[in-house]
């Protein structure tokens, strides 16, 4: 039978280890952050992270998170790099190394390397006397924090208190740089942050997409662009180009009786929704959600009536948004 309290308990005890372990960190943190920082941003060429076992686990996901968020970065295995892949190492690069006990033997030729070629050295580690650290032109020293298992052999503080430094660095890096959400979005195209941080503007349609038609034009003539551009909908301008209403599945029904008789003018519901090009898509999947629409014309703000695209929810939910 499964005893769920043991269970919870030792759960919370985990976090509770582990959350002490950040809050020694934080307190432990010094000008050297500061320096590492620094000197991460004077580098012109990479940041080359290195650590082996489970510090390799958390040195790869650190070198993606300072790659999407504007530090080049990535990941190299010290084992490999001494069968070559200290070549991708090179002058103008930082070297970003992981080891809690700064002592790990694969890590010995690429200390060397570094060395040698006057390629800056940050070294991570919790022994201050490391061969790590005393070899290293900035050395963070990790708190000596009990592991949440209990028996000290299991990774678990140490890789949460390395794993959170390097958050702190990009982070640190990311504003300095004035790291923006556009800046993210170019570096996650795709998945969910990219369907987030799409604009209007890389989703809508263009040019002769656009259904539109004058506001003097027949109903039939109308009836015939909107089942040619496919949106279920027709703008209508007016003899500037101005978007001064809009034709619906809903004014349609509404004008049934004798409706080839009518103007599009006649038809239309004035002043329709609109969203700027600039805009995020989800700002508008939550219009149209908001108003029960399917489709926004699209404007910019220096000519707000001037329709420039149309976005339909489908084209919202065919990147995960919706």
């Amino acid at each position: 039978m499964i005893d769920k309290d043991i269970f919870l308990a030792t759960a919370r005890r985990v976090v509770r280890t582990e959350a002490d372990a950040l809050s020694q960190l934080c307190d432990s943190l010094d000008d050297n952050f500061a320096r590492a920082v620094d000197l991460m941003l004077s580098a012109t060429g990479r940041v080359i992270i290195l650590g082996m076992g489970k510090s390799g686990h958390i040195a790869r996901k650190i070198a993606a998170t300072l790659a999407s968020t504007g530090t080049p970065a990535h990941f190299v295995h010290p084992a490999e790099a001494s069968h070559g892949d200290l070549g991708m190492m090179a002058q103008g690069d930082v070297a970003l190394v992981l080891s809690n006990s700064g002592e790990t033997p694969e890590l010995a030729d690429v200390i060397a390397y570094t060395r040698r070629f006057n390629i800056p050295m940050i070294g991570v580690a919790s022994r201050p006397e490391s061969t790590l650290i005393k070899q290293s032109d900035i050395g963070l020293i990790l708190p000596q924090a009990p592991e949440a298992c209990g028996t000290g052999i299991v990774p678990t503080s140490s890789t949460t208190m390395t794993l959170a430094l390097g958050d702190a660095l990009a982070v640190a890096l990311m504003e300095h740089r004035h790291f923006t959400p556009e800046h993210f979005r170019k570096f996650h195209p795709g998945g969910k942050l990219g369907a987030q941080l799409s604009k209007v503007s890389d989703l809508m349609h263009r040019g002769d997409a656009i259904p539109l038609v004058a506001g003097t034009t027949p109903m039939s003539d109308v009836l015939l662009e909107i089942s040619r551009k496919g949106f279920g909908v027709a703008g209508v301008t007016d003899a500037e180009g101005r978007l001064i209403g809009i034709i619906t599945d809903g004014d349609l029904r509404r004008h049934m009786k004798g409706l080839l008789e009518y103007s599009a003018k006649q038809v239309m519901t004035s002043a329709p929704s609109t969203i700027d090009t600039d805009a995020l898509a989800e700002e508008a999947v939550a219009i149209m959600n908001a108003r029960k629409i399917t489709c926004l014309f699209v404007s910019s703000s220096e000519t707000p009536d001037i329709p420039l695209g149309i976005l339909h929810i489908h084209d919202c939910l065919r990147v995960g948004l919706g």
